[in-house]
């Protein structure tokens, strides 16, 4: 529900992408990242090497012990911080799919995770074990809009992507497609 693509083909099953990591908010970050911590780890080799490998700034003249040394320590920092920003979006981290299937009669909730032993998500039932989908609205300085899936014995299961909060109308449309697709109400309006 929380990406652009929503199929419904034929009226038997809906099938909804869910955006994860490889947004352009995260390709933007993991490249600004990189290029600040870069810039950190080269003034830092210039002091040391008084060689400029700078095209901006000329780095030979920062006195390596304290400048240089923090200077390196902060690229160090934003290298380890940028490799994990890419390898989140090489693993797609949030990304899956949910999928109504009224001819079996099951629901499947899919995510990917971090790599390791529980790296697939997955979360599969009866939709007859459906209670209703619910809309969660918060407003304020951290906005959230989501929705959710209320099922028998079971946590609410999120069904909307992490980060950037849906638009109310979109958020609307997506929870009354659902609802109304499953035969369930809409809660939360």
């Amino acid at each position: 529900m929380t990406s652009s693509t929503v199929t419904n083909t034929g009226e038997i099953s809906l099938h909804q992408k869910v955006l994860g990591s490889r947004r352009l908010s995260n390709y933007s970050w993991a490249t600004i990242v990189t290029l600040g911590a870069s810039g950190f780890s080269l003034a830092s080799i210039s002091s040391y090497l008084k060689v400029n490998l700078l095209i901006v700034t000329d780095a030979t003249e920062l006195i390596f012990v304290p400048q240089g040394l923090v200077m390196g320590i902060y690229g160090i920092a934003g290298m380890l911080l940028a490799l994990y920003l890419w390898l989140v979006i090489l693993w797609d981290v949030g990304g899956g799919y949910n999928e109504f299937n009224q001819e079996t009669g099951k629901f499947k909730i899919f995510r990917w995770g971090f790599p390791g032993k529980d790296r697939q998500i997955a979360i599969e039932s009866s939709i007859r074990d459906i209670q209703s989908v619910r809309i969660s609205i918060k407003e304020g300085l951290n906005p959230q809009r989501a929705l959710y899936l209320k099922v028998k014995g079971r946590r609410d299961i999120p069904l909307t992507r992490v980060g950037q909060p849906l638009s109310l109308s979109e958020l609307e449309t997506q929870g009354a497609q659902l609802a109304r697709f499953l035969g369930v109400p809409l809660e939360g309006l």
